[in-house]
């Protein structure tokens, strides 16, 4: 009876225990507990969105998705043969031996899935798979991985950027990915023992993936394909360290080039010889000192203040003794006489000081700023500098001095020639712009040609003053940049000379020429700035600079048809 008893506990105590069991998993959690048990047997694809494009303002791709295949491997099929295949795969695609080996053997238990190789181009891949099935090779298979494309190669790639195996390292590439990257899709059903084999009428489900939107920029991919050309020669001719250059429209300032030398192809990032500062733009992450193409801001902030005019008279010192240091000029001279019109043609630094003496320090650290310096373009260019223009946050009127000529203070190119477009702009500043329409940065800053602003610098009569004088300088008798000119255009301009700072010794060794200017004249439709950092060669902002302001100002009027206004050149008087 005892024993009896014993066994009838027992069987209450194991029966509770099913019971306690049933009632967790029907009454307490059964979505959960349904669910693992349905992913047992789940098979899971991710079905991958297509990148949206990156075009130039002509609908013309700088960066596009063409087809490929990525490779995937049922470990469970190629375990078996893992040596003998793996060295196949890596052999045909170029991939490593031992990363295949260890997908074909299974990363993880019981894998039926495994990535072999991403982005084959699907000729490579379909070639690759029927030599495999040819050899008596099982458990290789295709699935659509578009791969990112750059048709024009080197073209604008220092602002496009580059993709890496998943993610983009660089450029609008990067600056933009949630705009192209768009979602990718998920498609899962029930299998068999997991080995993706469909269970007729059972539970499936499809997210469809949602690419990615293009992003339209403003640039023209024939004007900055030329662009570059023409600053890799002058790289080139004068043996110089790097070079950037910018076209803007004048008048909406829609940035139709920005280029920089050394550069790279974007299909090849990594390819020998490329730099990483070759990936990046240094026009917009590299700061310089821009030299006396400074001088044209600081003449007309006086003009406007009604502090100077063209003709205005100075006697100009052969040295000008100031504060901490003696200023002198590029050239060598006694006492000449200059009007404000002749400092600028000559591009002289003490009659530039003389002139400036009119202001105060906070006088044209306000002008400045108003024209954009010291601070981002934020045109969508990741890693752009803001430049500095008051060193330590006060100019002091030694610092004054040297600003008003182009020293003591930093810029970068895309800034600078900015700064310059509100002369041709009639005194106006237009924001500049790399995308058309309106984008938004990862960062959530939205940029574009929608966010546009215009702001009055300086009146319209002190820009028209400023942009005769400009047109002095590459008069082929009173200006320093002849060579600068375009035939058969009135062209304004200004050169610019500047010690360079070498970080390696904190000190200045070398030069950064350049030439900033804009065309026709009395009309402006274009405006570009180019600049040459380091050149090996003897020379300045009108003999280095200059002739590849000419061509590309040249090429940039002929591609968009402006004719010629047939204003009279500037007759001010350099002298006097």
């Amino acid at each position: 009876m005892l024993r009896l008893r014993i066994g009838f506990v027992l069987i209450a105590i194991v029966l509770s225990f099913f019971g306690a069991r049933l009632v967790q998993l029907q009454g307490m959690d059964p979505r959960s507990y349904a669910a693992m048990a349905a992913a047992e047997g789940a098979a899971r694809l991710p079905l991958e969105a297509e990148r949206g494009d990156i075009l130039d303002r002509n609908g013309a791709p700088l960066a596009d998705s063409i087809r490929g295949k990525m490779v995937i491997a049922d470990p469970v099929l190629t375990a078996g043969t893992a040596p003998d295949l793996a060295r196949l795969l890596s052999d045909r695609l170029s991939i490593d031996y031992f990363k295949t080996l260890t997908a074909l053997r299974g990363r993880n238990t019981g894998s039926r899935y495994e990535y072999v190789a991403r982005r084959v181009p699907s000729t490579l891949a379909g070639d690759t798979l029927e030599a495999l099935e040819e050899a008596g090779f099982e458990g290789i298979s295709l699935e659509e991985d578009p791969i990112r494309d750059y048709p024009a190669g080197d073209v604008a790639a220092n602002l496009i950027g580059y993709m890496g195996t998943d993610e983009p390292l660089g450029g609008f590439e990067r600056t933009f990915d949630k705009q192209l990257a768009g979602t990718d899709g998920l498609a899962t059903w029930q299998s068999t023992s997991g080995k993706g084999v469909r269970i007729p009428l059972r539970e499936s489900t499809l997210k469809e993936p949602r690419d990615g939107a293009p992003l339209r920029t403003t640039i023209d991919r024939d004007l900055q394909w030329f662009t570059q050309k023409v600053l890799a020669q002058a790289v080139q001719q004068y043996r110089a360290e790097s070079a950037s250059a910018v076209v803007l429209d004048s008048r909406t300032g829609e940035t139709l080039a920005l280029a920089d030398v050394p550069t790279f192809d974007a299909n090849e990032p990594t390819a020998p010889g490329v730099e990483k500062e070759d990936r990046g733009s240094r026009a917009m992450s590299d700061t310089y000192e821009p030299g006396s193409v400074q001088k044209v801001l600081t003449v007309a902030s006086l003009i406007d203040a009604g502090e100077a005019f063209p003709r205005q008279k100075f006697k100009v010192p052969p040295n000008l003794a100031r504060q901490d240091r003696v200023i002198g000029d590029w050239f060598d001279h006694g006492m000449i006489r200059l009007t404000l019109a002749g400092i600028i043609a000559k591009s002289s630094n003490i009659g530039t000081v003389l002139a400036a003496d009119a202001f105060s320090p906070p006088q044209l650290v306000a002008y400045l700023q108003r024209f954009g310096l010291g601070q981002k373009t934020n045109v969508g260019v990741s890693g752009e500098t803001p430049g500095i223009l008051t060193p330590g946050d006060v100019m002091t009127s030694q610092t004054k001095d040297r600003v008003a000529f182009g020293q003591s203070l930093s810029v970068n190119v895309l800034q600078m020639a900015a700064a310059v477009n509100t002369i041709a702009n009639k005194g106006v500043r237009v924001s500049p712009s790399l995308i058309s329409g309106t984008a938004v940065t990862d960062d959530g800053v939205t940029v574009g040609t929608d966010t546009t602003t215009r702001t009055r610098v300086v009146s319209k009569e002190a820009a028209r003053g400023t942009a005769k004088m400009m047109e002095k300088v590459v008069d082929p008798e009173d200006g320093v940049a002849p060579r600068a000119a375009v035939p058969g255009y009135l062209v304004a301009g200004k050169t610019g000379t500047a010690q360079r700072v070498d970080p390696a010794c904190g000190c200045y060794r070398g030069t950064t020429v350049s030439f900033g200017g804009f065309a026709p004249a009395d009309d402006a439709r274009f405006t570009v700035y180019v600049v040459v950092h380091a050149p090996k060669v003897d020379g300045g902002g009108g003999s280095i600079a200059g002739p590849v302001f000419s061509r590309i100002m040249g090429y940039v009027l002929g591609r968009y048809g402006v004719e010629p206004t047939n204003g009279k050149p500037s007759r001010l008087p350099v002298e006097w």
